[in-house]
């Protein structure tokens, strides 16, 4: 089968998901790694993640930082921190940023604000991506404004009925599609991204992303499969599996060949360190973690996240020798678009 899929139709998606999780086509892997070589050379960017606050409003049902969780210790970074973090990232290399957190309402964006204009006066020829979940366009747009380059915002599922399945009544799914096309009008490199394996999900469903990405084009995609947490309403459902996101990968490079791929931390926790399968299916980010030691492992979205070795700051050259192992070449830039333009 020829995996020229940008046409495809919904069934022709969904069968096409259906074939590969049940016996996956190793053409479909060379095929994007050719891909994924084609318009990057076979670079993997990093970018140095930190996680802000681990407080978030929302109830998610699949997310161990939900409102609900009392077993967890919270925490919220001050500014200061945040950028001294960025410093010790600045200082081994880094030219790539990310700042992530949940929907916490003791993090003003004003606060936000502050800390973007911060990290542009001090490292002005680095690029931030934030990861701060929904806002309004207005605010959106103040964030671009400061000096934000990148903003990602994972749909989750494209499916509105699976979206109503697992999260409580007062998310709505067309806020946070409304939210997505809202952060490229504004101008950001965008970045949207789904589960694989999410509980009531359906090859159907994931067609319905492929099609969705197609669409809204965006320069990003966040794809890593779901992995249960104790205390969550879903704690109980089985986590989805390390071939199966692979192979979400794959058809994601197909469908958005310049699109950036990141091997997402939960992909890697089910390949247990082991990145050259996700570079292999066309993913071309990591981002280790440069929060600080004694929160990282606070950021609980889901069980046995990694955090220490080739996934943080301690183990960078690690991380780089694994990269140049897999046959690919480390990349410390800005890490921007291939058609981004300053």
């Amino acid at each position: 089968m020829i995996y020229d899929i940008r046409n495809y139709s919904h069934a022709e998606l969904t069968s096409i998901i259906r074939e590969n999780f049940h016996k996956p086509d190793p053409r479909l892997f060379e095929l994007a790694r050719k891909t994924a070589f084609k318009y990057y050379d076979g670079r993997i960017f990093i970018r140095g993640l930190v996680e802000i606050s681990n407080y978030c409003k929302n109830n998610c049902f699949y997310c161990g930082i939900r409102r609900d969780n009392h077993n967890l210790e919270r925490y919220r970074l001050t500014p200061e921190v945040i950028l001294a973090c960025v410093q010790n990232g600045y200082a081994l290399g880094l030219r790539s940023f990310v700042m992530q957190g949940g929907e916490d309402p003791g993090f003003s964006d004003d606060t936000m604000l502050e800390v973007i204009r911060e990290f542009r006066r001090n490292f002005p020829d680095a690029s931030l991506t934030l990861s701060l979940g929904e806002k309004s366009r207005e605010v959106y747009r103040q964030f671009f404004e400061a000096g934000a380059d990148r903003y990602l915002l994972r749909h989750e599922t494209a499916s509105k009925t699976h979206y109503d399945r697992i999260h409580p009544p007062e998310m709505s799914f067309e806020a946070r599609i409304q939210g997505l096309h809202d952060l490229t009008s504004v101008g950001f490199q965008t970045g949207a991204g789904f589960m694989v394996g999410s509980p009531f999900q359906t090859p159907e469903d994931l067609a319905h992303d492929m099609l969705f990405l197609k669409g809204l084009n965006p320069h990003m995609v966040g794809i890593g499969p779901f992995i249960t947490q104790a205390d969550t309403p879903f704690a109980d459902y089985p986590s989805g599996g390390a071939n199966e996101t692979l192979v979400m990968l794959a058809l994601t490079k197909l469908m958005l060949p310049k699109a950036m791929l990141p091997a997402t931390t939960a992909l890697v926790t089910l390949l247990e360190g082991n990145r050259k399968p996700a570079f292999d299916a066309g993913a071309n980010v990591v981002m280790p973690n440069i929060s600080p030691l004694d929160t990282r492992k606070l950021y609980n979205l889901y069980s046995g996240k990694l955090a220490t070795g080739a996934e943080s700051a301690e183990g960078l050259d690690a991380l780089v020798a694994q990269i140049k192992a897999a046959g690919y070449t480390p990349e410390f830039s800005r890490g921007d678009h291939i058609e981004y333009k300053e």
